[in-house]
């Protein structure tokens, strides 16, 4: 059999990543011995050497590094599998659901109104958390935002469609305007805009300082540091240092519930219903 237990992959994922047995054996709680032998025997299953081994340290061999990847992924099944198998076994649970702090503010509020408090809670997230909290089984739902959200693998109901806004400090020459472009924001060499982190984790290039909580990006707006380009319903956080100002030609942001497509839950089904049904009285 080349089967391998859970308790392999994550021996082996914890050597692959901190690329160092006795790192690895005291973050896993063992000794180094038993956890040195158990790779070995993953190896000879496999019939594969997965790691370099010298007196410098250990590499991945093009094999190891495939695992890695494989076993992340199935380590992280396991983990989802277990959490909502767990949920589902309380079916007077709350939903979770998770969302951007500060994004679809009123939504919610109007979402909460219809269902009832009890019946959800909310898990508040950063930027483009809300689809490894789905996947992982930490959220039943997920407010999203398209284009911004990663949204693939996921069912999703649209809510609503909005235009953006620029956040600007309030003593800013342009926070007197009525509208701006993204010609003009993106152009502004004592405010350059504050760049987000992307779906793969990294930052755009750009000037504007790397930011990826709202904590940390209303107070650089507020000292004159960044300025950015929101939906208009995010402007909930907005300070008294902050004035918004709409951006004209910024493409529009469509708001989504997103759930997985295997779920068999029907609050999740009712959920999604009154959200949609939220939509059409708009």
């Amino acid at each position: 059999m080349d089967d391998l237990e859970t308790r392999e992959l994550r021996y082996f994922v914890a050597v692959a990543e901190e690329l160092h047995f006795g790192r690895a054996a005291e973050r896993l709680g063992i000794a180094q011995p038993p956890l040195s032998r158990a790779i070995g025997k993953v190896e000879h299953r496999l019939g594969v050497e997965l790691l370099t081994r010298n007196r410098r340290g250990v590499t991945l061999t093009a094999a190891g590094q495939v695992l890695l990847d494989e076993a992340r992924t199935a380590l992280a099944a396991i983990t989802a599998a277990t959490r909502r198998t767990r949920r589902a076994a309380d079916p007077q649970r709350p939903l979770i659901l998770a969302t951007k702090a500060g994004a679809s503010h009123e939504l919610l509020l109007r979402l909460l109104d219809v269902v009832g408090k009890d019946s959800i809670e909310i898990l508040l997230c950063e930027v483009s958390e809300q689809a490894g909290l789905l996947r992982d089984g930490s959220a039943d739902v997920a407010i999203m935002h398209h284009p911004y959200d990663d949204l693939a693998g996921f069912d999703t109901e649209e809510l609503q469609t909005e235009s953006q806004v620029a956040i600007l400090p309030a003593k800013h020459p342009l926070a007197a305007r009525e509208k701006l472009t993204l010609a003009e924001v993106s152009n502004v060499p004592d405010l350059p805009i504050a760049r987000w982190p992307q779906l793969d984790g990294s930052y755009p290039d750009g000037p504007g300082p790397e930011v990826h909580t709202q904590s940390q990006l209303a107070q650089l707006v507020a000292l004159s540091k960044t300025l950015l380009v929101i939906p208009a319903s995010s402007r909930a956080w907005q300070w008294p240092e902050h004035v918004a100002v709409p951006v004209v030609d910024a493409p529009d942001v469509t708001t989504l519930i997103a759930w997985r497509p295997s779920s068999r839950s029907l609050a999740v089904a009712a959920l999604v219903r009154s959200a949609a049904a939220l939509r059409e009285t708009t």
